[in-house]
C-alpha cells in the first residue's frame, strides 16, 4: 500500500502531461499556452526583473512593458494594436453599443459642465435632467471652475486644445459613470429657474447609437447613416430599414462615409439584406490556408430594392466588406471616393491583466477574390498612415483619373464590370470632395459653443420648433448666423460657396442639438454632392423605367 501512494504522484503527473498534449492537438481559435518553457519569453520576464530590481533609477516596469509591446505590434502590420487597460473598458463599450452610466451628452461651457442633450428614456432623464443644465457637483466632486482643470492635469495653454478637453472629459466622465444601480447625487444650476438643485440618478445601461440617422429624401428614397458596425448595429439598422420600408422606400441611400469598420458578421448581416439566397458575401483566408465564407440567407427584406452605398477615403473595414460584396454582385451602385483599403481581420485577445491585443489573424476577400487591403511594410507604418496626405498630392479626391489602379489586380463581375483590388473599394461613381471639406477648420471654431449659447438664451422659444417648420424658416434673414460670423472675426471676405457651406453647417448644428442627428442629416444634406449625385441617379433611373413602360 505504501509504495502505491509512493507513485500516485508519478501516476497524476503523467496523467496531466498527457492531458496537456492531447488538449494541445486540438484545433482551439482562442488557444492559450498556460505552459511555456519559451526561451524568448524568460528572456523578457528576466530583462524586467533587471530594470525592477537592479536599474539604477526607479523605473514604472509597466509602462515599460506597454510600450514594449506597442512597438513589437508595429513590426507586425498597422492594424494590430495594443489596448491598455486604462482604455479597454472605453472601447468595448463603444463596439457593444452601450455604456454604463446616467445618459447626458455634455461640454464644457467656459469652465462648467453644460448637458447639451439628455437620453431619452435614459437614467438622467428619469431622474428629471435637462438639457442646459450646469452639473456642478457629482457626490462629492467638484465639477466647475479652475480646480477641474487643476484636477485633469490640465496646464494653463492647454485649456483649448483636443489634448485639454479630451482630458477633462475623461475626469467628467469617470465622476459619472459607474456600475448600474448604483446612485450618483449630482447638483444641478438650472438657468431657467435661477436655482440650484440637489438631483440623484440611479446609473443604468445607455445605449450607444451607431445608426445615427435616418430619414425619406424623397417620397421613395430613404437614407440611413451608420457610424460603425457595433454589437447593436443590425438591430438599429433593421429597425430603421423595415420603418423606411412601411413609408413607402424603394431605394435606399446607406451611408457609410467616414465608418472605420467594426465586427464583421454584423457587416454580413446588413449585406443579407439586400443580397439573394446563396450569393457570396465575403471570405477570410488565414495563414494555413484555412477559408470561412460567409453566404447570404432567404431573410433579407429588401432583396428587390435598389441601393446606393455612400463610401468616402475613411471608409474602412466592415464598411468595405459591404460595399464590396453589393459591387461584386452587381447589386445597386457605389457613390464616393476610393475607400480606405483594410483588407485585414483582427481578434481581440485578452492579455490577463485588464489590457488585450487585436492581432491580425487572417484577410477578408470579396466574392470576386480581390483583396482590397492597401500596401504596408513590416518595419513600423509612416508611409501607411501618411496614404491620406498622398491622396491630396496627387489629386485623387478631386478627380478619379487620379486613382492609380493595378491591371494584374482587375477582376470581373458577374455582369463583366471590372473592379480592382490592391487597396481600397473604387466607386461606380466618384464625386470629389466638398469645398468646406477641403477649407481651414478656424470656420468651424467656437461653432458647438456658439449654438449652445445661442439655444441656452433662447431655449424657450426653440422648444417650440418642430423639424419641418425649423428646416424651412429658421434664420431666414441669416440675423443668427451673420452674428456667429462676426465672433469668427475673420479679415477676409468669404467665396460665397464657402459662405453657403458655412451657413447650412451652421444651421445644421442648431438641428442637432434642438432635435437629433437626423435633424442634422436632413439640413447639411440639402447640397451635399454625393445625395445631389444619388438623386440625379434616381431621376434617370426613373426615366428609364418610364420608357421600358
Amino acid at each position: 500500500m505504501a509504495k502505491r501512494k509512493a507513485y500516485l504522484p508519478l501516476f497524476i503527473g503523467i496523467a496531466i502531461a498527457v492531458g496537456i498534449f492531447i488538449g494541445s492537438t486540438f484545433n482551439f481559435k482562442n488557444k492559450t499556452m498556460l505552459f511555456s518553457s519559451n526561451t524568448n519569453e524568460a528572456k523578457i520576464k528576466r530583462l524586467i526583473n533587471y530594470i525592477q530590481y537592479d536599474y539604477v533609477d526607479k523605473v514604472n516596469t509597466d509602462s515599460l512593458l506597454d510600450d514594449a509591446i506597442t512597438n513589437m505590434l508595429l513590426k507586425l502590420d498597422p492594424h494590430s494594436v495594443y489596448i491598455p487597460k486604462e482604455d479597454l473598458k472605453r472601447v468595448t463599450e463603444n463596439m457593444q453599443g452601450k455604456f454604463e452610466g446616467i445618459g447626458v451628452s455634455f461640454l464644457m461651457h467656459n469652465d462648467t459642465v453644460a448637458v447639451t442633450g439628455v437620453i431619452k428614456n435614459g437614467p438622467s432623464e428619469k431622474a428629471g435632467i435637462k438639457a442646459g443644465d450646469r452639473i456642478l457637483i457629482a457626490d462629492n466632486d467638484t465639477l466647475f471652475g479652475e480646480s477641474i482643470f487643476k484636477r485633469a492635469g490640465v496646464e494653463a495653454n492647454e485649456k483649448q486644445t483636443f489634448l485639454g478637453r479630451r482630458k477633462v472629459s475623461d475626469l467628467i466622465m469617470r465622476s459619472l459613470k459607474g456600475a448600474p444601480e448604483t446612485n450618483v447625487l449630482v447638483s444641478v444650476y438650472r438657468r431657467s429657474t435661477n436655482e440650484i438643485l440637489e438631483i440623484p440618478i440611479t446609473r443604468g445601461e445607455v445605449p450607444i447609437k451607431s445608426v445615427s440617422g435616418y430619414y425619406m429624401i424623397t417620397k421613395t428614397l430613404g437614407y440611413i447613416n451608420v457610424e460603425r458596425f457595433a454589437r447593436t448595429t443590425y438591430i438599429e439598422f433593421k429597425q430603421a430599414l423595415n420603418e423606411l420600408i412601411s413609408e413607402g422606400m424603394t431605394s435606399l441611400v446607406l451611408d457609410l462615409r467616414g465608418n472605420p469598420g467594426g465586427f464583421m458578421d454584423i457587416a454580413n448581416n446588413i449585406v443579407d439584406e439586400f443580397l439573394e439566397d446563396g450569393k457570396l458575401i465575403v471570405f477570410t483566408k488565414n495563414k494555413n490556408g484555412e477559408v470561412d465564407k460567409s453566404y447570404a440567407t432567404k431573410r433579407g427584406s429588401f432583396e428587390d430594392g435598389n441601393v446606393y452605398v455612400l463610401i468616402d477615403q475613411n471608409s474602412a473595414s466592415a464598411s468595405e466588406i459591404v460595399a464590396g460584396a453589393l459591387q461584386d454582385n452587381d447589386k445597386g451602385t457605389i457613390v464616393g471616393r476610393r475607400s480606405f483599403g483594410k483588407g485585414l481581420v483582427q481578434q481581440e485577445m485578452d492579455l490577463g491583466d485588464g489590457s488585450a491585443v487585436r492581432l491580425t489573424t487572417s484577410r477578408y476577400y470579396t466574392p470576386t477574390g480581390r483583396s482590397i487591403q492597401k500596401p504596408y511594410d513590416h518595419n513600423g507604418n509612416k508611409t501607411y498612415n501618411n496614404d491620406y496626405i498622398e491622396r491630396v498630392h496627387n489629386g485623387e479626391l478631386l478627380s478619379k483619373d487620379s486613382i492609380k489602379v493595378n491591371d494584374s489586380l482587375k477582376y470581373v463581375t458577374p455582369k463583366g464590370k471590372i473592379v480592382y483590388g490592391g487597396g481600397g473599394i473604387i466607386p461606380d461613381i466618384f464625386v470629389s470632395i466638398d469645398t468646406l471639406s477641403t477649407y481651414s477648420t478656424r470656420l468651424y471654431r467656437g461653432l458647438n459653443d456658439f449654438v449652445f449659447r445661442y439655444i441656452d438664451n433662447h431655449r424657450s422659444e426653440m422648444s417650440q420648433w418642430e423639424l419641418d417648420d425649423f428646416v424651412v424658416n429658421f434664420d431666414k434673414d441669416g440675423r443668427i448666423f451673420k452674428q456667429y460670423l462676426k465672433e469668427l472675426d475673420i479679415k477676409y471676405p468669404l467665396a460665397p460657396k464657402v459662405r453657403e457651406d458655412l451657413q447650412r453647417y451652421f444651421k445644421a448644428f442648431v438641428a442637432r442639438d434642438l432635435f437629433d442627428q437626423t435633424g442634422y442629416f436632413v439640413i447639411s444634406q440639402t447640397k451635399d454632392n454625393m445625395i445631389l449625385k444619388v438623386l440625379e441617379l434616381e431621376g434617370k433611373k426613373a426615366k428609364e423605367d418610364k420608357n421600358k413602360n
